[in-house]
């Protein structure tokens, strides 16, 4: 390894990542190591860590090669592995284009919850396909203190239960996962999603996401919520053959969801890249081992 590797930071609004570049796969970014860069007061900072490698370099991605040259080995900043993230692939396509491997249009990013199409605008905004949502049977109650709801089982390639509340202030302080029952539900933890309406097609959420606390943004959260406000107000485009388009407004920002008659969920927002450095090595070894 050498002594400097070099980082960027973005956010797509404002959920924000540290950015690995590592096109051969050549960094090890054990859990310790990614808690490290994304710890606030000690490291760079950021909900997520974007280690961004050719698909043909890593083990897991291999197969998707054929498909999308660049894989987004994405992780929640406690150095847990998440298998996708809407804010991520936003910013991941951003980097991409900045460092000039990508440029304005279409274009394919390899992730573990499977390939995502992505089309980087002219004004900026990157809209991302995230894919058709699942919608598990059964009941599911989430709960903050003495309250408790009944929330919807939606899976975006990673598991959300969204609560319709009165009030975001209901949520609590977040600082900790939500209880859920059944716990059968979400045996690896669970993404819980609180929302209150703001209007037609229009609704506002705060999330807790699992292994990161409440974050300012969560990009399949918010298409969790879209479908679950959706079905809540009687709409399903694959039975009507109308699209049902959501506004989503997020603690650090908005983003716009759109699904359409085959079932395709579109997210559209904002993606930013703030900073670029170099990390000492020798910091993350002792980082690492701490």
């Amino acid at each position: 390894m050498s002594t400097r590797i070099p980082f960027l930071k973005g956010h797509g609004t404002e959920n924000d990542f540290v950015i690995v570049p590592d096109p051969e796969n050549a960094v090890d970014l054990p859990p310790a190591a990614v808690a490290a860069l994304c710890d606030r007061r000690a490291g760079i900072g950021g909900d997520g860590l974007l280690h961004v490698v050719r698909s043909a370099a890593h083990p897991e991605a291999k197969g998707m090669a054929a498909e999308a040259e660049w894989f987004m080995d994405y992780r929640n900043g406690d150095g847990s592995i998440a298998e996708m993230c809407g804010n991520g692939v936003r910013v991941f396509a951003r980097y991409l284009q900045r460092a000039g491997h990508v440029t304005e249009g279409d274009l394919a990013v390899a992730t573990r919850g499977g390939v995502k199409t992505v089309h980087i605008a002219k004004d900026g905004d990157v809209t991302v396909g995230m894919g058709k949502a699942v919608l598990p049977e059964g009941d599911v109650t989430v709960s903050v203190g003495e309250r408790s709801w009944p929330a919807r089982n939606v899976n975006m390639g990673n598991p959300h239960a969204v609560a319709f509340v009165d009030d975001l202030s209901h949520a609590g302080d977040l600082l900790s996962p939500p209880p859920f029952s059944p716990a059968a539900a979400y045996p690896d933890g669970v993404n819980v999603e609180f929302v209150v309406d703001r209007g037609p097609g229009h609704v506002a959420l705060r999330v807790h996401e699992r292994g990161a606390g409440e974050t300012r943004s969560c990009g399949t959260g918010a298409c969790a919520v879209a479908v679950a406000a959706a079905r809540r107000d009687g709409a399903d485009p694959t039975a009507t053959g109308t699209p049902a388009t959501y506004t989503v407004d997020v603690p650090g920002g908005t983003l716009v969801i759109t699904e359409r008659p085959d079932g395709e969920i579109e997210m559209t927002g904002p993606a930013v890249i703030v900073a670029e450095g170099e990390i000492d090595a020798d910091w993350l070894g002792t980082a690492t081992r701490a």
